[in-house]
């Protein structure tokens, strides 16, 4: 599948899902106004009835217009004609809620006309048939009319209720939100798996041109040796033998290298501990880079300032992880490659920072430059040969050392690799 197909899926697929969710909010929102508005008008009916209940009761035949009023979402002022006692209003409240099924917790208040105050005040859990002395929202200040006799009700927990009957709504939205995580990883998965086969075909792609090189020589070089006449010629067949022996090891190495990753992967690193001095494998790495690129002005300072630099770890690990830096420092370094190496302490650990001028890396590579075969992209051009194996080997070795590799880099101002680790300390398998 080709990237824009992937793209054109995804933004598809993004769209749809938009679209549900989209969706889901509207009717989750108008569910929700809808449950809201019922749930208050059967509170309204049900104090209507208990309203009616208190003038059968009394023998009152007096009609009210609109006994019941909302003074906000959750609190509702009720006008009667005379005194209620409170244990019959409660009794009162009780039965009309429960008839409904309006199972909520509630307080109820008696307002008194003669001295203009609230005279009872009590909080009622329904559902549990408890009374609570507190609750944990207190209801808003009214205006009580002084003319007349009012109670009122409080429910706490209305936005709760409400909540609670709309549990297709929920399921639903989170069988979507589930849907929509799910899709964001396959998304997600996707990607890596199309990342994962560029970073493969760029493999194939590098050690293909890293093998048949050395191959073409080899089979040039064979064919002058199947020659009749270079018997006549010593000195000639001497230099094609060297020549076949020095690609046939170039090839050798190659092979190495790719199975050398495949064992770290399969977690076979055999370290074998031993005590280290950190400064005399930065001088030999640093003496066989210099031998390795008599073709540019390679220059390596040191500045070895690491005392102490022993460290208990595995030497030739060690090596190549400083061969490694080096030789990449070299390669992107141009004609002119100018290295520097330094060390130092730093709490527990010694420090071993290796900078370059090259190119610089790019803030949006910084984060993949330690996986596995990956390479900075740079099209068919390959000026510069490798599988993208050796940044990834150093941070293996460093880390199975119990240290660490950090890099600081910017485009065109070189790049900087640090190492840490520790001292005095041994290495557990």
């Amino acid at each position: 599948m080709t990237r824009n197909a992937i793209r054109i899926i995804i933004s598809l697929a993004t769209i749809i899902f938009i679209g549900l969710v989209s969706t889901q909010i509207f009717w989750v929102r108008n569910a929700y106004n809808i449950t809201n508005q019922q749930i208050k008008h059967e509170i309204e009916l049900a104090l209507i009835d208990v309203v009616h209940e208190i003038q059968t009761h009394s023998g009152d035949s007096t009609f009210l217009v609109d006994p019941v009023e909302m003074i906000s979402e959750n609190f509702y002022r009720v006008q009667i004609n005379e005194e209620l006692q409170p244990f019959y209003l409660e009794s009162l409240l009780k039965t009309e809620l429960l008839n409904r099924e309006l199972n909520y917790k509630f307080q109820f208040s008696i307002y008194n006309c003669f001295n203009d105050s609230v005279v009872f005040a009590k909080t009622i859990d329904n559902e549990a048939d408890l009374q609570a002395e507190e609750i944990a929202e207190a209801p808003p200040p009214v205006d009580w009319d002084d003319d007349g006799h009012y109670f009122s009700v409080f429910f706490p927990t209305i936005d709760n209720e409400v909540f609670s009957r709309m549990n297709f709504w929920l399921i639903s939205s989170s069988v979507l939100l589930i849907v929509l995580v799910f899709f964001a990883y396959v998304i997600n998965v996707i990607l890596r798996q199309k990342r994962l086969s560029e970073i493969k075909n760029d493999f194939i792609n590098n050690m293909t041109h890293e093998l048949k090189t050395p191959i073409s020589t080899i089979a040039l070089s064979s064919d002058v040796l199947l020659s009749k006449d270079i018997v006549q010629n010593p000195e000639r067949l001497e230099n094609y033998a060297r020549i076949i022996k020095s690609e046939n090891q170039r090839l050798q190495n190659q092979v190495e290298r790719v199975l050398q990753i495949a064992r770290l992967d399969k977690d076979e690193i055999d370290l074998k501990r031993n005590e280290v001095d950190i400064h005399e494998l930065l001088e030999l790495a640093a003496q066989s880079i210099e031998m390795n690129f008599p073709e540019k002005e390679l220059k390596i300072g040191l500045t070895l300032k690491a005392d102490p630099c022993l460290i208990i770890g595995d030497d030739m690990h060690l090596l190549n992880v400083f061969n490694n830096l080096l030789d990449n420092a070299a390669k992107y370094g141009g004609d002119k490659p100018q290295i520097s190496v330094a060390s130092t302490l730093e709490k527990g650990y010694v420090q071993i920072a290796v900078k370059d001028n090259g190119p610089g890396i790019g803030k949006d590579q910084q984060k993949q430059i330690f996986e596995k075969f990956y390479r900075i992209p740079t099209g068919n051009v390959h000026d510069v040969k490798g599988f993208g194996l050796g940044l990834h080997y150093v941070k293996t070795i460093v880390e199975a050392h119990h240290g660490n590799i950090a890099l600081n880099s910017t485009l065109n101002q070189g790049s900087e690799f640090i190492i840490r680790l520790p001292y005095g300390m041994d290495i557990v398998n």
